[in-house]
């Protein structure tokens, strides 16, 4: 079997991907790589709490890396922390390295032109798949999982800190894909048939955070306004804190 790594999000489309990859034995993913965002102790982009994403992989039964950032943190910083840690990877004769991607062609080639610089070699079992077809199978398998981010421009306050059914799909605009490949929502899965049981947790606070990117050609990070002051509601998301039980 291959030794593979994947890149967990902690969200549905990389828990469809896992499950996929599971039921190849060719492969064999004994470890599971999650960025984080040492400042607030949270899973990046998603929002989540650390102590969620660690009750979610224990319950998945893999080991868990996470590789923290500061919340401002530059490409050229993020690139570099990147390529030792999957360097270290390779050490561990990791060779292969999954993602839950679908069709951002940009996202794929930019991952496996770094992962090249290392000897890694990507995969993609949900590339070019129908998105509809992607969220027909995961709630068919039996997976939940409930949205953390959205993204403001797009999506109301409504529809953050709401589980993934059927009626959430019929709801989405019609500008916004089902599985939210675009960056139009993220979310935690807290259960399915890969899972040992359940995450239990409590909906939280909603917030909505608004964030201006620095003009600098080495920083591309963002920093935390007042909604007031920042007109680029491209950078502004409603987030739904979850607590772990």
């Amino acid at each position: 079997m291959k030794k593979t790594y994947f890149n967990w999000s902690s969200g549905k489309d990389s828990a469809l991907a896992l499950y996929k990859m599971q039921q190849n034995p060719d492969y064999k993913i004994s470890l599971l790589i999650t960025t984080v965002n040492e400042d607030y102790k949270r899973v990046s982009m998603h929002g989540l709490r650390e102590e969620l994403l660690e009750k979610q992989t224990a319950s998945l039964g893999i080991p868990l890396q996470k590789i923290s950032f500061p919340a401002n943190v530059t490409m050229t910083s993020y690139s570099d922390t990147m390529k030792t840690a999957m360097a270290s990877l390779v050490e561990k004769e990791y060779k292969y390295a999954v993602f839950g991607d679908i069709f951002l062609e940009d996202l794929k080639q930019y991952r496996d032109s770094k992962l090249k610089e290392v000897g890694i070699k990507g995969i993609y079992p949900l590339w070019k798949k129908d998105t509809k077809e992607i969220i027909t199978e995961f709630l068919a398998l039996g997976f939940k999982a409930i949205t953390v981010c959205v993204n403001a421009k797009l999506l109301g306050e409504e529809f953050v800190g709401r589980i993934i059914d059927e009626q959430f799909v019929k709801d989405l605009p019609k500008n916004v894909d089902v599985c939210g490949e675009n960056g139009e929502f993220h979310t935690f899965v807290f259960d399915g048939p890969n899972f040992n049981k359940p995450v239990d947790f409590i909906v939280g606070e909603k917030t909505l955070r608004t964030y201006t990117l620095h003009n600098n050609d080495d920083d591309n990070c963002y920093t935390s306004k007042d909604k007031k002051e920042e007109k680029n509601y491209d950078t502004s998301f409603w987030y739904c804190d979850l607590i772990p039980k």
